[in-house]
């Protein structure tokens, strides 16, 4: 097996690297040796609902990401009905996959149910604390109330999102994970609630750009 020569940065400049072929694959141009496991912990907006597998969030940005070049691999950690709380909950048993980096995308649950935004807040602070303790960059999405439950109700969940995205300044904000899908009727299903596979290709497009500052967070060993 022949050798393969590398221009790699040192802290004088850059110095050359020796290595084999398969231990040097994937590092041109700054890309990883293997794809980045990236995790999206989420309710039914990001487990497909009502949609095939190919066609939910995870899949598509998956693909997105791949189309700009990214080596990524989207990891499902959606349950549809889950509040904070269950994502909370099951954290662990998420983590097992063993992301290089997690999008937290819960809420919408908690708004429907009118859940108290203390509560809301409590939990992803305890995920975004276990994140943050796993040394895993992470990205934050929030989320909006209902209209129905009054404004006061509204401003105050959405301020949840807004005071964890001051406390961790560490943590990529993404302020509304429904971002010119939510009351589009032409991008939802029938219930108005969930994307149709024109409403997740528009969350895609829009969200790329803060996932790619995820992904430039990540440092594999």
């Amino acid at each position: 097996m022949g050798r393969r020569w590398l221009l790699g940065r040192g802290s004088a400049g850059f110095v050359l690297l020796l290595g084999t072929p398969a231990l040097a694959q994937g590092q041109g141009q700054g890309q990883p040796q293997r794809p980045i496991r990236l995790l999206i912990l989420g309710d039914s907006i990001t487990a497909a609902y009502g949609l095939a597998r190919n066609e939910g969030l995870p899949a598509r940005l998956e693909a997105a990401l791949k189309a700009k070049g990214r080596q990524v691999t989207v990891i499902d950690a959606g349950v549809s009905g889950d509040t904070t709380a269950g994502g909370r909950a099951r954290l662990e048993w998420a983590l097992a996959e063993k992301p290089d980096a997690v999008i937290v995308a819960l809420g919408g649950n908690d708004g429907l149910r009118g859940a108290e935004p203390r509560n809301t807040q409590a939990n992803l602070k305890a995920i975004l604390d276990t994140l943050k303790a796993r040394n895993l960059p992470a990205m934050l999405a929030g989320m909006l109330a209902p209209p129905n439950l009054g404004a006061d109700y509204g401003r105050e969940f959405a301020g949840v999102f807004q005071a964890l995205s001051r406390e961790y300044a560490d943590v990529v904000f993404y302020p509304f994970l429904l971002d010119g899908v939510a009351g589009e009727a032409a991008l939802n299903q029938p219930d108005r609630i969930h994307p149709n596979p024109q409403g997740v290709e528009e969350m895609v497009r829009r969200m790329t750009p803060t996932v790619e500052t995820l992904l430039d967070k990540v440092r594999l060993a």
